[in-house]
């Protein structure tokens, strides 16, 4: 099924299934000009962009664009007004102009998207868990100095090995600290790979093979959508902002001595403030779209398992998950994406 991309087009698509309703019932978009959505350069923004695009185009009338780009200027592009949407804003990734714009009443949080950012250590479920699990008291980061020999590094056999984020981003350098401060870096080889692609494609042949290993992994993300149910996640101290604050500021990971888990965190949906003015019955959509990690997870997972493109996902999760997205919107739109989808007339 081919998304629709013209708001004429999409009326012409839709209109057989609704030659006997009245004109009242047909779609009748907010906007007279295309909705531009920020084209943010991550797969988990580009499916929810997906999922927004068809039922507004399909559901509402309305044509819609995408600018693509990268953080820093498509959120200076949403403040100016050039961008109306941004399906994706992360809390802990806000630029200084996101937060005057805010500040200055030129954008509008719309509310969550996804309330459960995820990062956290993994390991294999086949590794603490059934009969020749081989680290079965595994539990907790405080367990693993124990279970090193399980975990070898190929290069220093002596030592486990530990798969950490990407080299030079902020979670690499704050496992890092991590490693210190559980009393592991000199128990466990420190490996930072150059690539996201990298750390997949380790994880996945290591859980293929069934083969022991131990790594940092983050959601919503392809990877935890396709295995989510063989992994374990590793317990760590709880959260502590205080905790926390001290890791991050701390320079020097040799002068950690305290840690916790990650904090998980919301995803939220911004917008233009004028476009808030301009589109209530659109902006009301959006204050009621709201997802999962795991949902996004499954939708990056499907785009990796076919091969298809974030439009192809949005479909299927849209085919799934009518009983979700169908909250979002009035029965009348729904009919109309639902036949968009096939499933009427």
């Amino acid at each position: 099924m081919l998304i629709v991309r013209n708001s004429v087009i999409g009326l012409a698509f839709t209109l057989p299934f609704y030659a006997s309703q009245s004109l009242a019932a047909e779609p009748a978009c907010d906007l007279d000009r295309p909705l531009v959505f920020a084209g943010l350069d991550w797969d988990s923004s580009a499916f929810h962009t997906s999922v927004a695009q068809f039922i507004l185009e399909n559901g509402y009338g309305c044509s819609t664009d995408i600018i693509p780009g990268s953080n820093i200027p498509l959120m200076t592009g949403l403040v100016r007004g050039d961008i109306d949407v941004a399906m994706e804003v992360w809390p802990s990734n806000l630029p200084d102009v996101l937060i005057e714009g805010e500040e200055e009443d030129k954008v509008v949080n719309l509310g969550v998207n996804y309330p459960d950012t995820v990062q956290a250590w993994y390991v294999p479920k086949y590794v603490v868990e059934g009969e020749n699990a081989p680290a079965p008291d595994l539990k907790s980061v405080a367990d693993l100095a124990q279970y090193k020999e399980i975990f070898a590094d190929p290069e220093e056999p002596d030592k486990g090995r530990f798969l950490n984020c990407i080299f030079g981003w902020v979670c690499e350098i704050t496992n890092t600290k991590k490693l210190h401060a559980y009393g592991l870096a000199d128990d466990f080889v420190n490996f930072r790979p150059g690539s996201g692609s990298a750390i997949a494609a380790a994880v996945e042949s290591s859980l293929q093979r069934k083969r022991p290993i131990f790594f940092y992994y983050w959601g919503p993300s392809w990877l935890l959508g396709k295995y989510q149910d063989d992994l374990v996640v590793l317990e760590e101290p709880a959260y502590d902002p205080v905790i926390w604050d001290q890791l991050l500021e701390t320079t020097n990971a040799d002068d950690v001595t305290e840690a916790v888990a990650y904090p998980s965190s919301a995803v939220d949906i911004y917008a233009n403030a004028e476009f808030v003015q301009e589109a209530p019955e659109l902006v009301d959509f959006f204050r009621k779209y709201h997802t999962t990690a795991a949902l996004t997870s499954q939708g990056l997972a499907y785009i990796n398992e076919t091969g298809g493109s974030a439009d192809d996902a949005a479909i299927e999760f849209l085919k799934t998950h009518q009983d979700l997205w169908q909250t979002w919107v009035s029965p009348e739109v729904a009919e109309r994406v639902e036949a968009a989808l096939g499933r009427n007339g």
